[in-house]
């Protein structure tokens, strides 16, 4: 039996290597292109709130770019699991990681924003009791998204 996956917090690493590795290895977590969801301020600025899945031979195996506002919203920005890594529960682990840092600062809600048509995104925050609401031109004109939200349990 292989050792479990261990996440750990991007505090304890170096931001500019993580997110130059996760580029790297862009198309093992991703089917169509998403660089663009990752800007440097995800790992500097709100680095606070991500997290990198790691095997136990130091393979990143899944990731997590979020962040809590003060008004006690947490914002899931990107969760990303590697393709031979994908239905082994750590999607919900990286969920869970999350969702225990943002009570512990107070959120009250978790957020995440989708296509429309990323039916795994809609079905993965729906699974975990988000409710999706269609967002009309919500990232420009003609780009419509789904708007996930789920409440926290109280500590």
């Amino acid at each position: 039996m292989t050792a479990p996956d261990v996440i750990v917090g991007f505090p304890e690493l170096s931001a500019t290597v993580v997110r130059a590795r996760l580029l790297a290895a862009h198309d093992r977590f991703w089917d169509t292109d998403h660089r663009a969801l990752h800007d440097p301020v995800w790992f500097h600025q709100f680095g606070g709130f991500g997290a990198l899945a790691m095997s136990a031979d130091d393979e990143d195996v899944g990731y997590l770019l979020g962040a809590v506002t003060a008004d006690g919203l947490a914002y899931l920005h990107v969760l990303a699991v590697r393709d031979d890594r994908r239905g082994t529960g750590l999607e919900q682990r990286l969920g869970d990681w999350f969702d225990q840092l943002a009570i512990s600062i107070g959120a009250r809600f978790v957020q995440a924003v989708a296509r429309p048509d990323d039916t795994a995104a809609v079905a993965f925050h729906t699974a975990l009791g988000a409710t999706g609401h269609p967002s009309s031109d919500h990232a420009g004109p003609g780009e419509d998204r789904v708007v996930l939200t789920r409440a926290l349990p109280r500590r």
